[in-house]
Order: C-alpha cells, then sequence, then structure tokens
C-alpha cells in the first residue's frame, strides 16, 4: 500500500539524486517545512557540514512576525538564511524543495533568498 509518507519520500528522494548529479560541488539549500514552522539550511554536501540555517523558531524571526506559519515568516526567514550564507562566504548555492511543491511558504522563502543576495 502507498501512503502519503511514502509518495512524499520518493518525491523527496528523487529531488536530490536530481540535485547531486547536477550540483557539481555547490552548497544546498535545504528546506523544511512543518504545520507550526519553517526550517532551512545550508549544507556542504561534500563536506557533511551545515554553513548556515535559519528557522522560524529562532528570537529574530518571531520578533519580525506574530507566528511561524505563513509566508511572511518563510520571507524572514529566507532573508536571514541569505545574509548568513553571505557573511559565511556563500553567493551560489542549489535549491532542494524537499519533496514540496514550489509554492506558498516554499516560494516565498526561495524568492526572500534571492532578493537577498542568493543566486539559485
Amino acid at each position: 500500500m502507498t501512503g502519503n509518507t511514502s509518495t512524499f519520500a520518493r518525491r523527496q528522494a528523487r529531488n536530490r539524486f536530481k540535485l547531486k548529479a547536477s550540483a557539481q560541488g555547490q552548497a544546498r539549500l535545504c528546506v523544511f517545512r512543518s504545520g507550526r514552522h519553517i526550517y532551512a539550511q545550508i549544507i556542504q554536501d561534500t563536506d557533511g557540514k551545515t554553513i548556515a540555517a535559519a528557522s522560524s523558531v529562532e528570537s529574530d524571526v518571531l520578533a519580525q512576525v506574530k507566528k511561524g506559519t505563513g509566508k511572511d515568516a518563510a520571507t524572514a526567514v529566507g532573508k536571514i538564511l541569505a545574509d548568513r550564507a553571505t557573511k559565511a562566504g556563500v553567493k551560489k548555492v542549489v535549491f532542494d524543495r524537499g519533496g514540496y511543491i514550489y509554492h506558498g511558504r516554499i516560494k516565498a522563502l526561495a524568492d526572500a533568498a534571492r532578493e537577498a543576495g542568493l543566486t539559485f
């Protein structure tokens, strides 16, 4: 029996396989979306290290928005993540949306990261 979890996991694995094949050593901006918050991190897969991370749980984001859900929280997370990445010396990444559709909060985070200086 195929459920939502296994379908999501297959979509996520397919997306990551294609990204790793075309990334050519670039860092990966990985997004996780829960019902209450959104999390994003930039990972260097060759070293297995996280370069920068941001989430709607942090006090920096919660000071800007009321709740951790919604597009405004995703936009704030995207801006903060891009600022931290540029301070760490990363300008170009590949966007790993996981198994999520590029719509709503995921799109808002990506657009904010692009506006703040990341290229993907």
